[in-house]
């Protein structure tokens, strides 16, 4: 064999390799998590057993459980109340702030855009306690609104910087063209620049959505009435008892919670990318 073939063949055979590590890096814990739904108690708890696959038939006792006995419908819907206000008082504040700060002269507008940016790298540890006075303040202690209020001052940060490098990449003349035909600069934001943001505006749709499910501080520090739990908050408190940790009901959990945004980023993976990356391209 050819030194160049011999080469070839390492180099796509190392590609591949890489490809399947890490592959099976992402897709265990979706494995193991889906397994342990369906596994019995006996079975999840036997340590003869093999905890890779079924040692006993797959059974459904534990979203029985879950739906039965406790309030995890309630818990999903307060999520997605949550995640659907939280991502219309993103996008209303957002896209303007972005059309703005990308359309400003000078280097005033990326500089503030900077400076919003970097509030998001503020951690939420050193800001639930003054946003707890605010939450108080307005009478929204133990009520899933309160998250409402909150989680728009680390959403509406990042997805502002995000649009703004996306606006910047819309050539100015397209605005221009709208506003010579009679449009007013809103109605050229409106008609011209939102539909060809739309990839952009997707993104931050699933980026809000899926970080206002997966939230877990703030849910913890204003809300202790189950009712009012969204689902992240629900499960890691309602599912473990002391030392008690009811992993097949857990694990059932954060199945059902994780399809739903499974399926979102598949079905628009290419837009979610072309999002991401369309305002590193001016």
């Amino acid at each position: 064999m050819r030194r160049g073939s011999l080469v070839g063949v390492l180099q796509e055979t190392s590609f591949y390799g890489a490809v399947a590590f890490f592959f099976v890096l992402s897709a265990f814990p979706f494995y193991w998590m889906v397994i342990t739904s369906f596994k019995t108690n006996g079975d999840l708890y036997n340590i003869s057993n093999t905890p890779f696959w079924f040692n006993d038939p797959p059974t459904l006792e534990h979203f029985r459980y879950l739906f039965d006995k406790t309030l995890f419908t309630t818990w999903l819907l307060n999520s997605l109340v949550i995640g659907a206000c939280v991502t219309a008082i993103t996008l209303v504040t957002a896209l303007p702030a972005a059309y703005s700060l990308a359309r400003m002269t000078g280097r005033n507008g990326e500089a503030l855009g900077i400076g919003i940016f970097l509030t998001y790298l503020v951690p939420p540890t050193l800001l639930f306690l003054p946003l707890s006075r605010v939450i108080a303040g307005l009478g929204l202690q133990n009520s899933m609104w309160s998250l409402v209020v909150v989680y728009p001052t680390f959403t509406i940060p990042f997805c502002t910087w995000l649009l703004m490098g996306f606006f910047k990449a819309l050539p100015v003349e397209i605005e221009e063209a709208a506003i010579v035909d009679g449009c007013s600069l809103f109605g050229a934001f409106v008609k011209m620049a939102i539909p060809l943001s739309l990839p952009g505006i997707l993104t931050v749709v699933i980026f809000t959505f899926t970080l206002t499910l997966q939230e877990f501080v703030y849910a913890l520090t204003f809300i202790s009435a189950t009712a009012q739990k969204p689902i992240t908050l629900g499960v890691a408190t309602d599912l473990i008892r002391g030392d008690v940790f009811f992993w097949g009901e857990i694990m059932a959990g954060a199945l059902i919670a994780s399809i739903p945004v499974a399926i979102a980023y598949n079905l628009f993976l290419d837009r979610f990318i072309s999002g991401i990356t369309g305002g590193a391209v001016k």
